[in-house]
């Protein structure tokens, strides 16, 4: 089995080319040990890049337990630089993932935008805590002393009490420090800290344009690098988000499954 390793900002994947549609999908045991970082490749998460008719190609993404997962932000810029690797696509892309279709765009820099859906529903939780989906459902907290907060108790708190523990959520502390947004993000079916997580930067943003930071740009800064998000406020929801940064490839191999 073909592979190819890439990583957004930290945030790495196992991509396979599966236009002859011959991976077994199903096989949530062999997706699970190829993620594993002690006994198979190791990553945050495994893609497969598949045709779908009226678009470039369609996502299929995992999370590392081996099961389905919700959208991936930071897998939808690395299969978006796969595919443009493979030749599949030139600069433009319109590509199928689970929550529907996205466009992306291979900047002359290197660098991917991806167009995410639309946030027309946030949550208020209380003051500093906020909740609305990106994709992937994300709950958001402000707090002071982000670098030495315990993030897996904290987070397993949140992502494990009565409400979430069943299908759960991504959990996302945030602190905006001289002038900057900083991130940390505990992710469900991973169930650990990531270096970035793209859903959860696109969450954060929208956060803060909620709480009255209405910025067109706003810069965040994740453990793993620094991510971009673009959005226009229309009233009560935000629309036309667009996300920037890195998708890097890593390295390819063979792999008996």
């Amino acid at each position: 089995m073909k592979f190819y390793k890439y990583e957004g900002a930290g945030n790495d994947f196992i991509i396979i080319d599966d236009r002859s549609n011959s991976f077994p999908e199903k096989d949530f045991g062999l997706i699970k040990h190829l993620c594993d970082r002690h006994f198979g490749i190791g990553a945050d998460g495994l893609m497969l890049l598949q045709l779908a008719e009226g678009y470039d190609f369609k996502m299929v993404y995992y999370n590392s337990d081996g099961n389905y997962s919700s959208m991936c932000g930071n897998g939808g810029r690395c299969i978006t630089q796969f595919a443009h690797s493979l030749g599949v696509i030139q600069k433009n892309c319109h590509f199928l993932a689970v929550d529907g279709p996205h466009h992306a765009v291979v900047q002359a820099d290197g660098l991917i935008s991806l167009q995410m859906i639309d946030v027309d529903f946030i949550e208020v939780v209380d003051d500093n805590a906020l909740l609305l989906d990106t994709g992937s459902p994300h709950y958001v907290k402000r707090v002071k002393g982000l670098d030495t907060l315990n993030l897996i108790e904290e987070s397993r708190k949140i992502r494990y009490n009565d409400r979430f523990k069943s299908e759960g959520v991504n959990v996302n502390f945030v602190e905006e420090r001289n002038g900057s947004l900083f991130i940390r993000t505990y992710e469900r079916g991973v169930e650990d800290e990531t270096l970035a997580c793209g859903t959860g930067v696109t969450a954060a943003a929208v956060a803060m344009a909620y709480w009255g930071n209405h910025n067109k740009t706003i810069e965040i800064k994740a453990v793993g690098g620094d991510l971009e998000v673009r959005l226009e406020k229309v009233k009560d929801s935000f629309q036309d988000i667009w996300k920037t940064g890195p998708a890097t490839f890593v390295f390819k191999g063979e792999i008996e499954g």
